[in-house]
């Protein structure tokens, strides 16, 4: 007969002790049981190598065999194993008199409304999912349709929303167990970058480029912002790399639809380019004059 790591079947370390034992065995036998798996044969053999680890991990004499002898710890000594099988609790696989609901009913107090126990109420696992948006769509609140568990649920983005933010939307998770409350659906928010606008918390960065001639002598500029075009004056003598700051134009504040950040501005001076002789001679005439 080939050897049985019960230790892996249970996922637990040959140190664990008899309550971490006992905790893997209740969630692997929640999550494997054949009455939520009715036509899963597979969940069937599962749960039997789930019961058989436990039946023996669980008892101190038959583990001690077990760590011992290994595969051969049956026969280490027959009288002591049906002993122990005398004194221990043996769950049915179906076939003998009690069935799988019975599992349920003698360790979580009931199971699908069956026999006169307790009935014990699952919630459900909570759900996880991602959201990608541009950061054009993060600049104003929006509403979008998630469907959960086969129904359509339809949420509002806050406007402000950060990358790799994570939300709850309660109660829209799965589904209860025997009138269990449902899980929660966590959505976790990815933002690409914009081309032109950077983000750092509620500010926005940009580069405008800026003509030579209305650096120096100043004028007016329209520049594009998230939120529609602005307006700008430039002063005379402006120099590559200054920086102006337009208050309110940045982001949005998450949830505080009246407060937003800043835009900053990073002016590049463009450098005329294929000049025709005469500017090169204006230019000459200009560099004389202020040498």
């Amino acid at each position: 007969m080939d050897f049985v790591d019960y230790y892996k079947i249970l996922g637990v370390d040959k140190k664990a002790t008899e309550k971490e034992i006992k905790s893997a065995y209740r969630k692997l036998a929640r999550k494997h049981h054949p009455d939520l798996h009715p036509n899963d044969n597979e969940a069937k053999a599962k749960f039997q190598q789930i019961n058989e680890a436990n039946e023996v991990l669980s008892d101190p004499v038959k583990r001690e065999k077990y760590d011992q002898h290994g595969k051969d710890w049956k026969h280490a000594d027959e009288y002591q194993q049906q002993s122990s099988n005398a004194r221990g609790t043996r769950y049915s696989d179906g076939q003998g008199e009690g069935g799988f609901s019975d599992f349920f009913e003698s360790m979580f107090g009931g199971f699908g409304g069956g026999g006169g126990g307790r009935q014990v109420k699952y919630r459900g696992e909570d759900y996880t999912s991602e959201i990608h948006l541009d950061l054009i769509d993060a600049f104003e609140s929006h509403k979008q349709t998630l469907t959960v568990n086969g129904k359509n649920i339809r949420i509002t983005i806050p406007a402000g929303i950060e990358n790799g933010q994570t939300i709850k939307i309660a109660g829209h998770g799965g589904l209860g167990m025997n009138g269990g409350p449902n899980g929660d659906l966590y959505i976790t928010f990815s933002i690409t970058n914009h081309p032109r606008f950077k983000r750092l918390g509620n500010n926005l960065y940009t580069a405008v480029e800026l003509d030579l001639y209305t650096a120096v002598l100043g004028g007016q500029i329209t520049i594009e912002t998230l939120n529609g075009k602005v307006k700008l004056n430039v002063k005379p003598e402006t120099q590559n790399g200054s920086k102006v700051k337009l208050s309110g134009k940045g982001f949005p504040v998450y949830k505080k639809a009246d407060q937003s950040g800043d835009l900053y501005i990073t002016y590049e001076v463009k450098i005329p380019s294929n000049l025709t002789a005469r500017q090169k001679e204006l230019f000459t005439e200009l560099s004389k004059s202020t040498s």
